[in-house]
């Protein structure tokens, strides 16, 4: 211990003078390390403010938070900019964003490379679909038209009302007139009280559902499933006898050529015979007291329920009657009738 010391103690000491020099790289090396010791700790406080990419805006003004992360909380809300009108689109220079930003002390905001901000103002749309509900409904309790049966043509192109997000109740149409000789209306739709309105006019049309063939039928075809689809269509412009949508056609037989896209009117289709002329069916009388059945000759065709005359081809009389079904007819269930069909069915046993 005492040889380690005496060599520690008889080293000569060096002794280096200051120069300008040395203390101007000192003070650099120290502004550098203090520069970069505030910008880690600002970093690590949250403090880094950076410019936002594509903005929403939901209201009138853009604030210092809608442009800028990482605002301070008490400035975040300091009214920038104006934002775009509703559902409408703008840009701001990020120069300009930093120079709104300058008065308020938080130094520099970071760009990312962006030379602008996009900025989409958000607003509810009420489209045509909600427009037409809310005139229906007035036609319907002021009109008494029934909605169900009336279309709505919209003066002019993609009417759209634009409105605050905020107002999220039902539109609503205001100061209704319709003029039913040239069934046209006109109407104020509006959310809210008022806050949000816009004018539109339109044409009302009376629908109805008709049954549209929907490929070609000859005469004599039998209508399947797929071959007749409903559709609906103005009413002016479908035929008084068109087939209802609500009429069964399947199963039935072309009494005509029928086009596909044409529109079914009644006596097109019909169900099929039951019964050809010159067939041989089966004559049933079923009255009390009195139950005959025979074999006849149909003189023309029918189909369910037709009326059709038929002979005896024994006694050669001719019966009123009415198809039953497939080849079986009914014979009337009158008095006379009944005799003479009492007699008939004698001279034929």
């Amino acid at each position: 211990m005492y040889a380690l010391r005496q060599i520690h103690t008889a080293q000569p000491r060096r002794v280096g003078m200051l120069t300008p020099g040395i203390v101007l790289r000192a003070f650099i090396a120290l502004s550098a390390l203090g520069f970069m010791t505030v910008q880690v700790l600002a970093e690590e406080g949250g403090q880094r403010l950076r410019l936002r990419g594509d903005v929403t805006a939901r209201g009138d003004i853009l604030t210092l938070g809608d442009l800028v992360e990482g605002a301070p909380a008490d400035l975040a809300k300091r009214p920038l900019f104006r934002a775009p009108a509703l559902g409408a689109s703008g840009t701001i220079q990020a120069r300009r964003i930093a120079e709104a930003a300058a008065p308020l002390g938080l130094g520099e905001i970071e760009t990312g490379g962006r030379n602008q901000v996009s900025v989409q103002r958000a607003a509810r749309r009420v489209g045509p679909t909600e427009i037409e509900a809310a005139i229906k409904r007035v036609l319907e309790t002021a009109f008494g038209l029934d909605p169900r049966n009336l279309a709505l043509r919209l003066d002019g192109e993609n009417t759209v009302l634009l409105a605050p997000l905020d107002l999220d109740g039902q539109a609503a149409a205001l100061d209704v007139t319709y003029d039913p000789r040239l069934k046209r209306v006109a109407a104020l739709i509006t959310l809210g009280e008022r806050q949000a309105s816009l004018r539109v006019a339109g044409q009302v049309q009376e629908i109805r559902e008709v049954q549209i063939v929907s490929r070609t039928l000859n005469r004599g075809d039998t209508v399947n499933a797929g071959d007749v689809t409903v559709e609906r269509r103005p009413r002016e412009a479908t035929p008084p006898d068109a087939q209802a949508g609500s009429v069964v056609s399947v199963g039935q037989v072309a009494q005509r050529s029928l086009s596909a896209g044409s529109i079914l009117r009644s006596g097109d289709i019909a169900p099929a015979d039951l019964v050809q002329r010159g067939e041989a069916v089966t004559i049933v009388f079923d009255t009390p007291g009195l139950n005959l059945s025979l074999r006849g000759q149909a003189n023309e065709n029918g189909r369910l329920g037709a009326a059709i005359t038929v002979t005896n081809p024994v006694s050669k009389k001719i019966l009123a009657a009415t198809v039953i079904g497939p080849g079986r007819v009914s014979v009337s269930a009158s008095a006379s009738i009944g005799r003479q069909a009492s007699a008939a069915f004698d001279a034929g046993r």
